[in-house]
């Protein structure tokens, strides 16, 4: 006769899911605040891979005395369409003394007079994240005990995207507000962001974007197994964040934002992934959005993500590490490489057994689609180590990293008669002021030294070198600018504000011994955060004959009539001077990016903030410019704050130099500190961003 003891469960209510209620308490709340996924909610089990759970099983009134020495159950846990033992997304344990670290095991504490048995549960720090079942096998008779989802695991020493700072995981895993930098290198501003990772319904399309990528559509068990890995999950968001060769979330644009909504309008992720999950790719994107949404959606995954911008970020076409200039005698240029204002990706933080592990910490991806890699519109992660240390035939897409932020720049002439020739350079002027959030404020943290090594440093060199070493590339000549006959500087004005007219001038000066005769030409463009040139602001040209070591100067007036019709939301006018003297095949050239100020949005709440309390914010913009206004309207959105969807309040035209006005009211949903963002939209003045802390109040208990 057999000994072992049979564990009978509960099941005595009508249907399946009361039964499972019954007879297993996933202890969601208590699991849940201990593996830091209460933000999610309490409806549903939300573990962390490599850390203990534990359930509750409710055994049958009247059964036989269950003893813990004599069981012999198997708990099995599956994921995917598709579980298998050899793609470990099928995994089977018994019941043991206790739980061990390195892989699935149970543990469990009997108490007979409760009738009752907690079952402690470890997960592998190595598992496939996803949404799992969990079935009880009693001699080939299989019950179903519950669904939990498993997430990476921050907190765990043994897994790939552990993080031993507190405050660090606070700040990456789970901080649901942010700041993401724009502007020019010069005018750095912070635009407030919402994350909300932990809104309710975003972690499951954050799973769905997953199984809607084209490795799981080909092979499903391939793909679930190979998500327990920070690095091919990471390398899936940078694909499917676009939409260029699937599915993906946002629709990239530059230009034409007819049919969908400008990029700049956005100000949270949330509303971005449901309208995807309802009905597809979403118009329209540009980097900053990219950037956020892989950040929201590796975040509500667990891998520790960080939102950077690269001031005067390289688009190395050709990928010779070299930003190519080339200008016809007109001064216009003719060539496709680029330098961007500023772009914007994101760090993930994990470990890189693939490189070894002086390539571990934070690893660069990019979802923004610029270039194709192996076929497909994603970029990296690439480790932080490699890019500054020039080791480009580390994986993924190093080399065009680095070049973004490190690539030599050199300015051509390519003359009339066919004849090419360098007229000057930097090897300084790409990756500035590389920036994101600090931790644990909205400070603007630099973190360019992680990046490379100071510019102009003996090792910066070295590594260029190395890097063009591993690029099969020779020094091209000389050091671009040591010869130049004249130098430029442009000035700028003290107040340079959306809608005012201002004067901006640049001076030359002739370096060289002898008089130089130059035409001098001075231009303004409208310009995009990406660098593509858009039209005319203003022009101003002179012929100059210039004494050694004198200055002359050309001003240029910068008119609204002129700007305000041409320039983007972006509120950026490139700068532009020339001087060249084709006698002697003397040129000269300087450019400067500027930023306009916008006006600020005046955000007061009235009254304490207070759960299921209603409040009222008051918002005031003045109209800077000198026409009227049409079709404004504030939008608010804050995590706890509105429910997780914007708050739209149209207030209709608005006079030059008069107040748009508007009172928002909302209830929060959870207490605690927040954020309360605003966004302002017009036909003439848009994307104006501001943002509020809120501290909300517990609500009044009977």
């Amino acid at each position: 006769m057999s000994c072992i003891s049979k564990l009978v469960l509960c099941s005595k209510l009508n249907n399946a899911q009361e039964a499972e209620d019954e007879r297993c308490d996933l202890n969601i709340k208590n699991n849940n605040s201990s593996h830091h996924t209460d933000l999610n909610g309490e409806e549903r089990l939300i573990v962390r891979r490599g850390e203990p759970f534990n359930i509750i099983l409710h055994l049958k009134p009247g059964s036989k005395e269950f003893k813990l020495d004599e069981s012999s159950f198997t708990f099995i846990v599956e994921t995917g369409p598709l579980p298998r033992k050899e793609s470990d997304t099928q995994v089977s344990f018994n019941l043991c003394n206790s739980t061990v670290d390195t892989e699935w095991s149970a543990s469990a504490i009997n108490n007979p007079s409760e009738n009752t048995l907690c079952v402690y549960i470890n997960s592998s720090p190595n598992s496939p994240i996803g949404v799992y079942s969990l079935s009880l096998d009693q001699e080939g008779q299989k019950t179903h005990l519950g669904q939990f989802t498993l997430l990476f695991n921050a907190w765990c020493p043994r897994d790939a995207v552990y993080m031993h700072n507190e405050r660090k995981r606070k700040e990456y895993v789970l901080s649901q507000h942010g700041q993401i930098y724009k502007g020019t290198y010069k005018r750095i501003k912070g635009t407030p962001w919402n994350f909300g990772q932990f809104e309710s319904g975003i972690l499951d399309i954050c799973l769905k974007i997953l199984d809607e990528n084209p490795k799981f559509v080909s092979d499903a068990d391939k793909d679930c197994s190979a998500r327990r890995n920070p690095i091919y999950v990471t390398r899936v968001l940078s694909a499917m964040i676009n939409s260029n060769d699937d599915r993906g979330v946002l629709v990239g644009e530059w230009y034409d934002f007819s049919g969908g909504v400008h990029p700049g309008a956005w100000i949270g992720s949330g509303d971005i992934l449901h309208k995807w999950a309802e009905s597809g790719p979403v118009r329209y994107g540009q980097c900053w959005v990219f950037a956020a949404l892989a950040c929201t959606v590796s975040r509500a995954l667990g891998i520790p993500c960080r939102v950077v911008t690269n001031f005067r970020s390289a688009h190395d076409t050709d990928a010779n590490l070299v930003i190519e200039n080339l200008y016809n005698d007109n001064a216009e240029k003719i060539s496709s490489d680029s330098i961007w204002n500023f772009h914007v990706w994101v760090d993930s933080w994990m470990t890189r057994p693939d490189l070894g592990p002086e390539y571990d910490g934070w690893q660069t991806s990019d979802p923004t689609p610029q270039e194709p890699s192996d076929g497909v519109f994603c970029c990296g992660p690439a480790s932080l180590r490699a890019i500054k240390e020039g080791e480009l035939t580390k994986k993924y897409d190093t080399p065009f990293i680095f070049a973004e932020v490190n690539a030599d720049v050199v300015d051509m002439l390519h003359l009339s008669n066919g004849e090419v020739i360098r007229f000057s350079g930097s090897t300084k002027s790409v990756g500035c002021f590389i920036s994101t959030k600090a931790v644990g404020s909205d400070e603007r943290h630099d973190i360019t030294h992680q990046y490379k090594y100071p510019e102009g440093s003996k090792e910066e060199r070295q590594v260029y070198e190395k890097a063009q070493h591993h690029n099969k590339l020779q020094q091209r000549g000389e050091e671009p600018g040591l010869h130049l006959k004249v130098f430029f500087i442009i000035k700028l004005a003290d107040n340079m504000i959306l809608g005012s007219d201002f004067e901006v001038y640049t001076v030359l000066t002739n370096n060289h011994m002898e008089v130089r005769t130059c035409n001098f030409l001075f231009f303004a463009n409208a310009v995009s955060y990406s660098g593509k040139r858009g039209e005319s602001c203003g022009f101003a040209s002179d012929k100059v004959e210039v004494l050694p070591g004198e200055e002359r100067r050309l001003s240029l007036k910068l008119k609204y009539d002129s700007y305000g019709s041409v320039i983007t939301s972006d509120r950026l006018i490139q700068l532009s001077a020339f001087a060249f003297d084709k006698q002697t095949i003397d040129y000269s050239k300087t450019e400067k990016t500027i930023v306009l100020d916008e006006p600020d949005i005046d955000i007061k709440l009235m009254g304490d903030a207070t759960v299921n309390q209603p409040v009222t914010a008051n918002l005031t913009l003045l109209n800077p410019l000198p026409e009227q206004l049409q079709d404004c309207s504030f939008t608010i959105e804050g995590v706890g704050l509105t429910d997780g969807k914007p708050i739209t309040v149209k207030t209709g035209a608005v006079g030059p130099k008069e107040e748009a006005k508007a009172s928002v009211e909302f209830s929060p949903s959870s207490s605690g500190s927040t954020v309360l963002l605003v966004n302002f939209d017009s036909n003439k003045l848009s994307n104006i961003k501001s943002f509020v802390n809120v501290v909300v109040k517990e609500g009044e208990t009977n």
